[in-house]
């Protein structure tokens, strides 16, 4: 049994499988299109609320060294991406990796785990996106929607965000149209994104004072110790509390700020609808991480130096920090900035996730009826739709600010599977073409899947209480449903079946 549950699929068989005519997606993606979508997907909140929240109550003036320490976790993780997209440019990311290296188990709950973290990923972000819409009209038109339709009713407790249900429809209809329209909507988006975001580099580079850079690294103070629950893991396995400033803060803020990078691994699930996959998605992946890990760390210097961090705003500190230095006009752009570049990671978080549950479909995990592609877009319509509308039904009744947690332990989960693959891969498959080549294989890995594991257990623990439920669950559907309408455990069957007639029929000759 152990043997069926970690059986390889080859990666011959896997770009095989891509070019059936009714289950094969149409190429249209270049390298630019591959780093825009990076970008989009990377710039979101995180660069617009994490720069405060992180500089005030964890690392101070530091934080920008924080962004680059969360950084290199993820240039260690996009390595290990950019080799598997390459050698293997089948729609899946680190789902088909681990089928092609670890095995079918293992893929499966990959698999399971990047449709929770694209889903919820989605949905929250839609969540984010309406209540800077709702502002927006508030704001500057005067129009204020009734609160049940703006996902509260303090009177009855229901409500439905109206606004966060229509972004998702609406995403999920252009994803429908076509990956080359997808390209052109976000490359619009992202470059009213980046005009924002070099405003806020720009300008606010003329504001700074160096008095407020000082001290840059705040002196350590002990974070509030907790023993329950919302505790980090590694609290309560170790009894070791995370500091608050000092050198520790820089690394607790990385730990913090790593979010905001999330977003970068889902290059890697169009790597079948794009043309050169084995030069453009090395470069996607990369230049994609490489490019907002700049613009994060510039941003942080800038803000830090607008204003003092202990004065910095939580919730809008780029905002406040112009409207604190008496520039209350590009506080107005910023906004506006943020609700524009949100539409693309919620875009691209739902094109992440049906790409892999086509690819998990089409090989039998999930109803092959989700494999088909849309006859004249060639894009997968049928999950499309259906993950959509589950999400839209989603963001308009949930808020889900509990749960976003479970996107960044999925990420890291994800991560770690990805670098464990290039090592077994590179000792069970060497014959294999690889236009890129992660570096110093195995210390890359080892230090990607310990740096990951290391902001994994500073995650609250119960975060891995829900995300152990929900890989629970999973193992249930695997055993339930999956395992046995495996193409690739169907065709094994099939092949001992015409090896053992053929041994019944040279015996009947003998």
């Amino acid at each position: 049994m152990s043997s069926t549950l970690f059986r390889t699929k080859k990666v011959e068989q896997s770009i095989l499988d891509t070019e059936e005519p009714e289950h094969a997606l149409k190429k249209s993606l270049t390298a630019l299109d591959l780093t825009v979508f990076g970008v989009g997907v990377i710039i979101g909140t995180g660069i617009f609320v994490y720069t405060g929240s992180v500089a005030k109550t964890t690392s101070g003036p530091a934080i920008a060294l924080s962004f680059v320490a969360a950084g290199i976790v993820c240039a260690l993780a996009a390595l290990c991406y950019a080799e598997f997209a390459s050698t293997v440019p089948v729609a899946g990311s680190a789902y088909t990796f681990s089928y092609a290296s670890i095995g079918e188990l293992p893929a499966w709950i990959i698999g399971w785990d990047l449709v929770l973290e694209f889903a919820l990923g989605t949905a929250v972000v839609a969540v984010g996106w309406s209540g800077y819409f709702r502002s927006f009209l508030s704001n500057n038109i005067g129009w204020n929607i009734p609160e049940v339709l703006g996902g509260r009713d303090g009177a009855s407790g229901f409500g439905f965000d109206i606004f966060a249900a229509l972004l998702v429809l609406v995403l999920t209809a252009v994803l429908v149209v076509g990956m080359k329209l997808s390209a052109r909507v976000t490359q619009v988006v992202v470059a009213i994104k980046l005009i924002v975001v070099l405003i806020v580099i720009i300008a606010g580079a003329f504001i700074v004072k160096s008095s407020n850079y000082h001290p840059f690294i705040p002196p350590s103070e002990p974070a509030a110790a907790t023993s329950d629950l919302k505790a980090p893991l590694i609290q309560l396995i170790a009894g070791w509390a995370p500091s608050n400033f000092g050198v520790m803060g820089i690394f607790t803020g990385a730990s913090i700020v790593f979010f905001a990078f999330i977003g970068f691994d889902v290059v890697a699930t169009a790597a079948e609808e794009t043309r050169n996959p084995q030069r453009d998605m090395p470069r996607g992946i990369i230049g994609s991480l490489l490019i907002c890990t700049l613009l994060y760390v510039a941003v942080s210097i800038v803000v830090t130096g607008m204003e003092k961090y202990t004065n910095l705003s939580v919730q809008a500190p780029l905002a406040q920090a112009f409207k604190a230095t008496g520039h209350p006009a590009y506080a107005g752009i910023i906004s506006f900035g943020a609700t524009i570049g949100l539409i693309t990671v919620c875009m691209i978080l739902l094109l992440g996730q049906t790409r892999v549950f086509f690819a998990m479909s089409r090989d039998g995990l999930l109803p092959r009826f989700f494999s088909h592609t849309h006859p004249r877009f060639r894009t997968p319509y049928r999950p499309t739709i259906l993950l959509g509308v589950i999400i839209a039904v989603i963001a308009g009744f949930t808020s889900l600010q509990t749960l976003g947690e479970l996107v960044n332990i999925g990420t890291l989960f994800a991560f770690i599977i990805v670098a464990i693959s290039v090592v077994i891969l590179r000792r069970t498959r060497p014959d294999l073409h690889r236009a890129f080549r992660t570096p110093w294989v195995p210390v890359i890995p080892v230090l990607s899947v310990c740096a990951s594991l290391w902001l994994m257990l500073n995650l609250p623990a119960e975060t891995w209480l829900r995300f152990a439920i929900w890989m629970a669950i999973g193992f249930a559907v695997y055993f339930a449903y999956g395992r046995s309408h495996s193409r690739l455990g169907r065709r094994e069957e099939t092949t001992a079946d015409d090896v053992q007639s053929g041994h019944e029929h040279r015996d009947k000759g003998k």
